[in-house]
């Protein structure tokens, strides 16, 4: 009996072990046979694939509008550092910040003291109708009030800006009354201007500042050459410098101004673009004008197009700082809901070859900073050139590509004229400061002055030295005879300047002064006379 109960253990112990070796089998095998979805055709089909899963199984109610608003930026941003997504917002700025006109009050404007100051009244906008006046400040607009409370400039702007044929009621504080005066003003389109400044530097060379492409620049230019010209201009300094770029299509017809027909102006090319060349026509207006360019770091796009095209055609001489090194061609696409893309389609090259655009890296967004510590804005010697990207212009010259323009003539950054005092001046923008407490006190006869000779006068028959190192002084900061005998100069031309943008003509003030301590101008002008 116990023999019997013994087998009868011994067979049930074999037939659990392999019932749980079948089970672990089992087990093992349905582990991995995990559930799999096969991908559909397509280099995007996974993407598509998880968008579709997540909007349909997801356990929770998805705001698709707002993941879609966080994705795009991030997609695009790893394609290369331009290719941007847009929402309403940014895209409707940016637009109108080419466009060459807006919707507003028409107005400039600076925040000294956490309040807004009028500079400029824009000739014949709403402003200037309705009777503002340059150095009146604005306490409140509508029922808000934006003096003394740290309301940011930005937001500022937004409350006067607005639709035109809207309304909005301005309230100021205007100098010699007691009560503020308020101002209905019906809002307008107000002109942007891309030429900031056009002017005679002596009988025979003229000056235009370009600060973007926007849709009316080439316009603005030839309105501006033709004034010139009729000044006597017979050659150009045409000052880039910190222009970031726009419109090509401004760009390509600023540079048929100056090229022969038949001279290559740039040309473009892409994965899914073939190459397209752009010539000169030979009917442009300023063919005959010897012609200088400024450019720096802040150079930018189609600035870097316009100067390469005349340096690789033997057309102009190049000042200053190697360009920033953006030379792609980006396409835009609108959604109906006001947003939109940018992407890069191609890159652009210069007639001799060179790629404009600068390469990528991790470092990309460091660059500027990079040049500063290299040495790279003080020494031409330390501009980093790569013999492999050798090329040459028309002439024979030799240009190098790898990112951006080098100019023909290296001025670097001016450091023989920098003290700390100056350092601490500039760090608490004590000369503007100091120009609003002088403009404010001298309004009546600011808005009077309608030519440099008058304002050069105004201005010497007021001692300017002392009352600036007193401000200054009354804030902790105060020079060493030594620091002023090195700086002083730089100072008080640019306390004039900013002093002479408190005048109706604006920039047309500014620029011809500040100009005087501008060490890329005195190597031009050098050049000129040589």
């Amino acid at each position: 009996m116990e023999e019997k109960t013994r087998k009868a253990l011994s067979s049930i112990g074999w037939w659990l072990v392999l019932m749980l070796l079948l089970a672990l089998i089992f087990l093992m095998w349905n582990r991995n046979r995990r559930p799999t979805v096969r991908i559909p055709e397509g280099d995007w089909a996974k993407l598509m694939l998880v968008l579709q899963t997540v909007d349909k199984d997801y356990v929770d109610e998805i705001d698709q509008r707002a993941v879609t608003e966080q994705i795009l930026p991030d997609l695009l941003a790893k394609l290369d550092p331009h290719s941007v997504y847009l929402p309403p917002v940014e895209l409707k700025a940016a637009e109108e910040d080419l466009q060459g006109g807006f919707d507003g009050i028409g107005i400039q404007f600076t925040v000294p003291n956490d309040t807004a100051v009028v500079t400029q009244v824009i000739a014949g906008g709403p402003s200037e109708r309705a009777g503002l006046l340059s150095g009146d400040r604005i306490i409140q607009v509508d029922d808000r009030v934006i003096a003394g409370n740290g309301t940011p400039q930005d937001s500022m702007v937004r409350m006067m800006k607005g639709r035109r044929g809207t309304q909005v009621t301005v309230q100021v504080k205007r100098e010699g009354e007691r009560e503020l005066i308020p101002f209905l003003i019906t809002r307008d389109v107000i002109p942007v201007n891309s030429v900031d400044v056009s002017f005679m530097l002596n009988d025979t060379t003229g000056y235009i500042k370009l600060s973007k492409f926007s849709r009316t620049t080439y316009l603005e230019f030839l309105e501006a050459a033709l004034k010139l010209r009729g000044e006597g201009m017979r050659r150009l300094v045409f000052d880039l410098r910190d222009n970031t770029g726009g419109y090509l299509d401004q760009a390509l017809m600023l540079c048929n101004e100056f090229l022969q027909k038949g001279d290559l102006i740039v040309y473009m090319e892409g994965r899914n673009r073939a190459r397209s060349d752009v010539f000169a026509d030979g009917r442009g207006s300023c063919r005959d004008i010897e012609l200088a360019v400024l450019i720096n770091e802040g150079s930018a796009s189609s600035s870097e197009i316009f100067a390469g095209a005349m340096q690789d055609n033997d057309r102009a001489v190049l000042y200053g700082l190697r360009s920033f090194g953006k030379g792609l061609v980006q396409e835009p696409l609108f959604f109906n809901d006001g947003s939109g893309i940018r992407l890069t389609v191609a890159r652009y090259h210069t007639p001799s070859g060179r790629c404009i655009q600068k390469p990528y890296g991790d470092d990309y967004g460091y660059d500027i900073f990079e040049r500063y510590q290299s040495g790279e804005m003080m020494s031409a010697d330390s501009i980093k050139v790569n013999d492999s990207l050798r090329f040459e212009t028309r002439s024979g010259r030799t240009v190098y590509g790898g990112g951006g323009i080098i100019p023909d003539v290296f001025v670097p950054l001016d450091t023989t004229r920098y003290t700390e005092y100056l350092g601490k001046c500039n760090r608490q923008s004590l000369q503007v400061k100091y120009a609003n407490q002088v403009a404010d006190r001298n309004r009546a006869r600011l808005r009077e002055i309608r030519d440099l000779p008058s304002l050069e006068r105004f201005l010497d028959g007021m001692d300017l030295k002392r009352g600036f190192i007193g401000f200054t002084s009354a804030q902790g900061v105060v020079p060493t005879d030594e620091e002023w005998a090195v700086s002083g100069d730089v100072i008080l031309t640019q306390v004039r300047a900013l002093i002479g943008r408190n005048t109706p003509m604006n920039d047309e003030a500014f620029y011809p002064i500040y100009l005087r301590i501008d060490n890329v101008m005195d190597a031009v002008m050098k050049g000129v006379e040589e």
